[in-house]
């Protein structure tokens, strides 16, 4: 089992980083590999929809995208975290993640997804609905914790003392490898769902 964990913060050691160390912790507990890719301090432009990644297989844009493409088509699951900013995730990370679907083309069907939030105060839910949405439109069964997947904390490292926000961490953490394990014995027993040839409707004709 691994595990690719994605820090969206500008901040390497910030709040958003210690809810995934916690997380991380469990993981490596539990016999499961993980690798943390720090993308908020990355360089990333947003998507522009050329459509050049049809035809090369990749991003035209060759950065940290193309780098942790061929780790997100190896790993088990997806953990994405993020920190709040104007009720929304980092728009690095959602620049990221929007370039790293929309050009990978293997199949992401039942690769386990979760995502963290980390704010002062408010915009959690939206922010952590927003993440929700690149896992679900790609077949990615999402784990869930014992709460929404958030910590609290303004200066960096005091969501250390949110023992709450801690402990959903690392719930989560646990029940996504459980899914994860409990997805690859299924796989091997009964394969994957039957997939239907896709319906595009555009509502326009």
């Amino acid at each position: 089992m691994k595990v690719l964990m994605i820090n969206g913060s500008p901040h390497a050691d910030g709040n958003t980083y210690t809810a995934l160390r916690e997380m991380r912790q469990i993981f490596e507990k539990e016999g499961v590999e993980t690798e943390l890719l720090q993308i908020g301090t990355q360089a990333v432009r947003s998507c522009i929809a050329c459509g050049g990644c049809a035809e090369k297989g990749r991003c035209v844009f060759d950065d940290i995208v193309n780098e942790a493409a061929p780790k997100f088509e190896a790993c088990d699951g997806l953990v994405v975290g993020s920190p709040v900013y104007y009720a929304s995730a980092n728009a690095t990370l959602v620049a990221f993640l929007t370039r790293l679907f929309y050009s990978t083309h293997f199949d992401k069907t039942m690769k386990v997804g979760a995502c963290v939030v980390a704010a002062r105060r408010g915009g959690l839910s939206a922010t952590f609905d927003e993440l929700n949405k690149f896992f679900t439109i790609s077949g990615m069964p999402v784990a869930s914790g014992q709460y929404w997947n958030s910590v609290h904390g303004r200066a960096a490292g005091e969501a250390a003392q949110d023992a709450e926000g801690l402990q959903s961490m690392r719930t989560l953490a646990r029940n996504m490898t459980f899914l994860m394990k409990s997805i690859a014995l299924g796989r091997d027993a009964y394969g994957l769902p039957e997939r239907e040839p896709f319906e595009r409707t555009n509502f326009i004709r």
